[in-house]
């Protein structure tokens, strides 16, 4: 092979490879290429936040809890501060932790039950809340109670109390620690201590049913609540 040929060769190549390059990146504002986003394991809702997913076992969930503040069909979600005025709710509320809108982007928002139960419905198109059923599938999925919330939590202290007992975040759920607001006083109580998960099963005309994981256990509880109280709320897909 003679050098023009070569040369051409080499041109050739060197031209495929910076086509293959590009077509696989965005360049920014500033000029540097950037991997485009891969957008395959997220979800965004009607306000455009997106969020992380993950899939355990059969079943694929938020890796994040739900801060939307509109309902699917657009309209709002009551944003209730007033400790009296979410006491006396009997309809969908929402609000954020000590009414201080910069927890919402990490540990989302704290929602009632009557929220979460509204046929306009709160999760992203083509997710849901999950049943207590869909709950306890996950829970098997990891081992059993006694053992999968460790495998449920962040990792560490920064976000979770101490001691953070067992939290391994084995199945990526990345579990986080939002607290409640009590429908007794309208009070905030326990960020980085508890996480409480609402299910979209009702127990009673009072009572529906929740998980809890803790900052001092590796285990999963299931227990059932108050329906007026506010807790964090993760979707699962359909």
């Amino acid at each position: 092979m003679n050098t023009l040929v070569k040369k051409i060769y080499f041109d050739i190549i060197l031209f495929l490879i910076i086509v293959i390059l590009f077509s696989s990146c965005t360049q920014d504002k500033t000029g540097l290429i950037e991997p485009i986003a891969d957008n395959s394991n997220t979800v965004t809702d009607i306000d455009s936040n997106i969020y992380q997913t993950v899939t355990i076992g059969g079943q694929v969930w938020m890796a994040e809890n739900l801060k939307v503040t509109r309902y699917r069909n657009g309209e709002a979600i009551p944003h209730v501060t007033d400790d009296s005025t979410w006491v006396r709710l009997r309809s969908g509320a929402f609000c954020s932790y000590n009414n201080d809108n910069s927890h919402a982007g990490l540990y989302g928002n704290l929602y009632n039950w009557y929220a979460v139960n509204d046929e306009r419905n709160i999760a992203p198109e083509g997710w849901h809340v999950p049943t207590d059923a869909e709950w306890q599938i996950l829970v098997d999925y990891l081992g059993g109670k006694d053992i999968a919330g460790g495998k449920m939590k962040q990792t560490g202290a920064a976000l979770w109390q101490e001691p953070n007992t067992g939290a391994s975040n084995e199945s990526g759920f990345c579990g986080l620690p939002g607290g409640y607001r009590n429908y007794r006083n309208g009070q905030f109580n326990y960020m980085r201590v508890y996480a409480l998960f609402w299910s979209s099963t009702q127990g009673t005309d009072w009572y529906a049913f929740y998980r809890e994981l803790t900052h001092s256990y590796a285990s999963v509880n299931r227990n059932y609540g108050d329906k007026p109280n506010g807790f964090s709320v993760r979707c699962i897909r359909d």
